[in-house]
């Protein structure tokens, strides 16, 4: 018995409910896969907002320093350890850390001064590209500031608006001076959003009167899909004596939301494809019991009860198929469409935070090869878990009950 070509004509003969559980099936997996694609690309905009935007692959610092921040605790030399990490194949950038009061009319705000190497930090971090308003930091512009959107509301400042900056120097005296909004950040992370007041490391360390080292060295690998762990160990051994973390190690709670993120999306489509196996169930059963006379004289005629059981799980099969072709010619072009446009919803949300990482109100999807496969392959397996039943009644029937079944 040629078993698909009976699968496939029991399928057109009964085309109505083919139709009916053919479309429930490839409409869940279309569904499902525009989930998928929305979901990486929400892990996809907080690991990039936390990590190629703010943080790093890897920091390093001097030793308690992040349990206590502060102006004195300094990595010593930092040009040198910037050169060796950059030998062994890093992109490396130092930074400097300091606190103070901004003011703009009425209004303040304290704010966390952020001193970077503009050169250095172009290799690093995407920050330079995420203005929302004005421009990025310019060296002929050395009492030119960025700052974060919240902080800048806040305020109530725009670029081109000056901002007095007051706090405390290294040795003791009043650091203060006048400064021009170049510039106002998009959303990276709470932290930067609310607090973010960046300025080149020049005139950094003319303000807080610090001649020399670094409170931070961020680090990124060349090749981000490489193992983190590793690269990690061997920034420690390039640094000892010095506190080495990676971006995991830094945003535990990041890190754990992104790795939930995947689990969460099996979850999903496992409790959307339930409904999908009802309605595959309820249709096979009533194909069995629709076709009791047939199988009973099939049976008569020498068809064994396993080749009973192929031809309905090849029905299914092809109803699979069909649904997964559906599935796929919605999925793909729908969400490559919101991976270029994205789902606006700023008008419910000026912005949120995920973790403390700041997530902008356009929700772009990112479609990945798992974002496709992983809905296909779970309704291939559901829809055969869902068949089981079916398949066991048509083959267990006797044939002389079944030819005078009414």
């Amino acid at each position: 018995m040629n078993i698909l070509s009976f699968s496939i004509r029991n399928v057109k003969r009964n085309w109505h409910r083919t139709l009916i559980t053919t479309v429930a099936m490839g409409f869940a997996g279309f569904i499902m896969i525009l989930y998928a694609a929305l979901t990486e690309g929400l892990v996809q905009i907080s690991e990039r907002n936390a990590v190629v935007m703010n943080v790093g692959d890897i920091q390093i610092h001097a030793p308690n320093y992040r349990d206590d921040p502060d102006l004195y605790k300094r990595i010593n030399n930092p040009g040198a350890l910037i050169a060796r990490l950059r030998d062994a194949g890093f992109f490396a950038a130092q930074r400097l850390y300091g606190f103070g009061l901004a003011a703009a009319g009425s209004a303040s705000a304290g704010v966390q001064l952020r001193g970077i190497h503009l050169e250095n930090e172009k290799t690093l971090t995407e920050t330079h590209r995420h203005v929302m308003a004005g421009s990025w930091l310019d060296p002929r512009d050395p009492h030119g500031v960025v700052i974060g959107r919240k902080l800048a509301r806040t305020l109530g400042v725009k670029p081109g608006d000056e901002v007095i900056f007051v706090g405390q120097a290294a040795d003791g005296s009043m650091a203060n001076d006048l400064y021009t909004v170049r510039g106002v950040l998009k959303s990276i992370t709470e932290e930067v959003d609310r607090a973010g007041f960046f300025m080149i490391d020049g005139a950094f360390r003319e303000l807080m009167v610090i001649p020399d080292g670094a409170h931070e060295i961020a680090i990124m690998r060349p090749d981000r899909a490489t193992d983190l762990i590793a690269a990690t160990d061997n920034a420690a051994a390039i640094a000892p004596g010095l506190d080495v973390k990676n971006w995991r190690q830094l945003q535990p709670i990041v890190a754990r939301l992104i790795d939930v993120m995947d689990f969460n999306t099996i979850f999903m489509v496992l409790i959307a494809y339930v409904a999908v196996a009802m309605v595959v169930l309820n249709a096979m059963l009533m194909s069995v019991f629709e076709r009791i006379h047939e199988f009973g004289v099939m049976k008569a005629i020498g068809v064994t009860p396993w080749q009973l059981v192929l031809l309905v799980y090849a029905e299914t099969m092809v109803q699979v198929l069909l649904s997964s072709l559906i599935a796929v010619g919605l999925g793909l072009p729908i969400s490559h469409y919101f991976e270029t446009h994205g789902i606006d919803l700023s008008d419910i949300m000026s912005s949120t935070s995920f973790g403390g990482v700041a997530i902008d109100p356009v929700w772009y999807a990112y479609l990945t090869p798992w974002s496709v496969i992983l809905p296909i392959v779970l309704l291939v397996i559901i829809a055969a878990i869902a068949v089981l039943y079916p398949a066991l009644k048509a083959a267990v029937i006797q044939p002389v009950r079944a030819i005078y079944y009414r």
